[in-house]
């Protein structure tokens, strides 16, 4: 019996050894927390049975990110797990009557930040809460990390790095990684060398706790207040005075309505609860595990339901068309549930989803996300569609980077596989349309109503469809009109933008613009001229790689027809540049050579803007002058300067000319 006992816990540990690895190095899941929770429990109670606690075990550890590369460090002060509880009761009695706060249980990765003289001077991951990876200088990567504070002793917070929805949701739609969640998006940025790239992930840090400081303060609110005061971003947090079950219970459901109707931005699993009184806080015991009176960590008691799988339908997704499960409506956490997305093919096979007639397991991951978390028994066949129900064309299975089997349509020009052009088209950056996000876009495309660029503004002639739909209703119907009509009428810079033409950002499209007199059509005119690549190359910090792909772009005929078809639908305003009068207004100047009377190339431009003039890096049929010191150099823009017939100027003869440094 003993060996059976041990061999069961050995396969357990082994299962979420891995599945921990995977959820905190920004890998695919490998099981879902409702799973990984079921299967801790049990290894709790086999090791209760048994007596035996074996090497490994995730019961006497904290989990570590080991996909964080860096120096490793020890903590100052231990970063330990809370004591987890699912019951009221036990908060209750946990409490014994002393003050307590609740907050959220962010759901991230926890980094300890060290302040010494009012300097940022260590940031530490948790690691496995008595060492941590050195993230220093990652620390302005990282949103809401101050780097100095008015508090010149030593100060240590411990917080949460997350990613809140909307930005994973805009994150994922625009990128090709794959990503289970914010949390899992999180950890796996943190992986990453290129500052900039985790900047564009917006992981923000909220603190949760002063660990130290040389300021006394006893109260634990007042230490979350006095955080405030120095800058930091502290958790939400509500305060239970002599607290009883029931006053527990009455701030417990407050905060979970908060979770179900989307009022906390940021993924949470679960609360913390936490004494005032820091001092008798700090004088609990301490396990290898966690220290009794530090906190305690109340997890939602999921409501699981049992229903019918009624069919697997096939949709549109950010990187794939993904399966979502209809079934039998149930009720979870008081709504009516008959759909929860089974993600991607591996998502399907791990569970073992079967045809109609199957029977699963239903949840609201943290009181919000519907999701299928077993089949209880299998019916039928799980076959994948053999052609796009979106265009019809033919489909295969990918193999994601992260090994994650996913199905696509073969067919390059599909809206499914080009949701992330249309998220870009009216996210920020783009045409700027509210109410418009990927989820919502992803069902206008299944729905057929969007195809084009254009079809997005046409979707005001699918009103009444689009009230009808499950999730809108008449007043999101007129929201997303309304946005439609009030976005007709963009920059042509951000129409550029939006069009997700290869390295054209919106500084990159008004410099091209500037070559066609701010107007868009003339640009898309000047596209189609036999020296376009060339002309372009000539505008400033435009250059031949950049020209040559935009020039490519637009005479490309799918990509005309589409803006064509776009054009009918919008009235793009001109950029229009604020007029300089100066020496050098309306001029166009190349430099070549050494400079003697300007610093450097940077100094001669900046005379020249100021004087109303344009400093191109390429001399073309736009170039009005080149400055060259050497007017006999046999150079390639000297060459090109007189095969054109265009002046050469030394700097004496510029600053003669037009003025500038003597």
């Amino acid at each position: 019996m003993m060996e059976l006992m041990e061999i069961e816990m050995r396969d357990i540990i082994s299962r979420l050894d891995a599945a921990s690895k995977a959820y905190y190095g920004g890998k695919a899941e490998l099981m879902t927390d409702y799973e990984w929770d079921a299967l801790f429990d049990r290894l709790k109670l086999l090791e209760k049975e048994s007596g035996i606690v074996l090497e490994g075990s995730p019961t006497a550890k904290v989990s570590e990110a080991n996909a964080v590369q860096g120096a490793k460090e020890q903590h100052e002060f231990a970063a330990l797990s809370l004591a987890k509880t699912k019951a009221v009761a036990d908060v209750a009695k946990w409490a014994g009557g002393r003050d307590i706060w609740i907050s959220w249980k962010l759901d991230g990765l926890t980094l300890v930040a060290t302040y010494d003289g009012g300097r940022l001077v260590r940031l530490l991951t948790r690691g496995d809460g008595k060492t941590g990876t050195n993230i220093t200088h990652l620390a302005d990567a990282i949103g809401n990390i101050p780097k100095t504070i008015a508090e010149k002793g030593r100060v240590v917070v411990r917080g949460e790095a997350v990613i809140s929805y909307a930005d994973f949701e805009a994150f994922a739609a625009s990128s090709s990684e794959e990503y289970a969640n914010p949390r899992n998006l999180a950890s796996g940025s943190l992986a990453l060398k290129d500052i900039e790239e985790i900047k564009r992930r917006k992981i923000q840090w909220n603190a949760f706790t002063l660990v130290h400081a040389a300021k006394e303060i006893v109260s634990w609110g007042e230490r979350m207040d006095w955080l405030d005061e120095l800058g930091f971003k502290t958790v939400e947090r509500e305060r239970i005075s002599s607290p009883d079950r029931d006053k527990i219970k009455d701030c417990i459901d407050r905060w979970t309505d908060k979770v179900q109707s989307g009022k906390c931005p940021f993924p949470v699993d679960g609360l913390v609860v936490a004494y005032d009184d820091s001092v008798y806080a700090a004088g609990g015991a301490v396990t290898q595990h966690h220290a009794e009176r530090a906190g305690l960590a109340f997890k939602w008691q999921d409501e699981t339901a049992r229903t019918t799988l009624e069919a697997v339908e096939w949709q549109c997704a950010v990187s794939c068309i993904a399966p979502v499960a209809v079934f039998k409506p149930v009720e979870l956490e008081g709504t009516l549930v008959r759909r929860a997305t089974l993600h991607n093919v591996s998502e399907c096979e791990r569970l073992g989803i079967g045809g109609a007639g199957t029977v699963i397991d239903v949840i609201k991951a943290n009181k919000i996300i519907p999701k299928v978390v077993a089949v209880e028994r299998k019916e039928g066949v799980f076959s994948p569609p053999e052609t796009c129900p979106v265009c019809g064309a033919k489909t295969e299975i990918a193999l994601a980077e992260s090994g994650t089997k996913k199905l696509v349509c073969t067919n390059a020009r599909c809206p499914a596989r080009e949701l992330r052009k249309f998220v870009r088209f009216v996210s920020k950056i783009g045409m700027d349309i509210d109410g418009l996000a990927a989820e919502t876009l992803a069902k206008f495309i299944d729905a057929g109503f969007v195809k084009t660029f254009g079809d997005v503004f046409r979707l005001g002639r699918h009103r009444d469809e689009i009230a009808a739909m499950e999730g809108f209703g008449a007043k999101s119907a007129d929201n997303i009109v309304a946005a439609l009509a009030n976005a007709r009428k963009r920059s042509a810079a951000q129409v550029l933008t939006a069009l997700s033409i290869p390295q054209c950002g919106r500084e990159v499209a008004r410099k091209l613009l500037g070559a066609a007199d701010g107007n868009l059509r003339k640009l898309l005119e000047a596209a189609d001229e036999p020296d376009a690549a060339e002309r372009f190359a000539a505008v400033e910090d435009i250059g031949p790689v950049i020209s040559e792909q935009f020039v490519t772009w637009c005479r490309d005929e799918e990509n005309r027809v589409a803006i064509d078809d776009l054009l009918r639908e919008i009235e793009p305003q001109d950029e229009v540049a604020a007029a300089v009068e100066g020496t050098c207004a309306g001029l166009t100047f190349v430099a070549t050579g050494d400079l003697a009377k300007f610093k450097n190339r940077a100094e001669l431009k900046k005379y020249i803007e100021s004087q109303g003039g344009k400093m191109a890096s390429a001399v073309s049929s736009a170039t009005d002058y080149l400055v060259n010191n050497n007017a006999a150099s046999q150079s390639g823009k000297n060459k090109k300067a007189r095969e054109l017939g265009i002046k050469i100027l030394t700097e004496d003869e510029f600053i003669e000319r037009f003025g500038g440094t003597v």
